[in-house]
């Protein structure tokens, strides 16, 4: 597809509503009429926080590029457009894998350049390294748990398996069992396997 026709979204945020999303929308718009792109789509969420799960204008943004409804993706800042280094990389990710294009105007990023292709391994391999940390201190912190001679996990529940079994001989079912006793249709259902097997 040659330069004068592709096709190009922008995406712009602020965190609050009291900021103004207009700057970042005058550059942005300029930087492909400068290049002869044609401009179809503006994706601009505004009062919402950078760590949200959920950003509406990003989660349309993402659907439509998984449908190639543009060929360049440009944000204003690469550190307004992930919510995390993980979103991030698993979102330039999928921009790759559908063929758009990314450019971070701020930054002067192009990640169908060279050297943004390197920048994004490089943002691949700290994404890694950073999961790779997280796991890590979780086991660490497991072991030194054991080591204190703590019980992981959630605590076991002190049962009254006499009461279940009366409770079921009397006609109730696991479900009222569990309300009655304040324990999970689980733990009921676990009791009278146990005593099933050693009565």
């Amino acid at each position: 597809m040659g330069e004068q026709q592709k096709r190009a979204a922008i995406y712009g945020r602020v965190s609050t509503h009291d900021q103004s999303v207009d700057m970042q929308v005058t550059e942005l718009t300029d930087y492909p009429e400068r290049r002869g792109w044609q401009l179809v789509g503006q994706y601009l969420d505004c009062g919402v926080s950078g760590s949200k799960e959920s950003r509406p204008a990003l989660n349309r943004l993402m659907a439509d590029a998984l449908q190639r409804q543009f060929d360049v993706l440009l944000v204003w800042k690469i550190d307004g457009f992930g919510r995390s280094l993980k979103h991030l990389v698993n979102s330039l990710a999928e921009l790759e894998s559908v063929g758009v294009a990314f450019v971070s105007f701020r930054d002067s990023l192009d990640l169908g350049s060279p050297a943004g292709r390197l920048m994004a391994q490089l943002l691949g391999a700290i994404s890694e390294f950073e999961r790779s940390l997280i796991t890590e201190t979780v086991r660490a912190g497991i072991r030194n748990a054991r080591n204190k001679g703590r019980t992981l996990g959630r605590p076991r529940l002190d049962v009254d398996c006499g009461r279940i079994l009366r409770l079921k001989a009397n006609g109730s079912s696991l479900r009222a069992i569990s309300q009655q006793l304040g324990i999970s249709v689980g733990s009921v259902h676990r009791a009278l396997q146990a005593r099933s097997k050693n009565p």
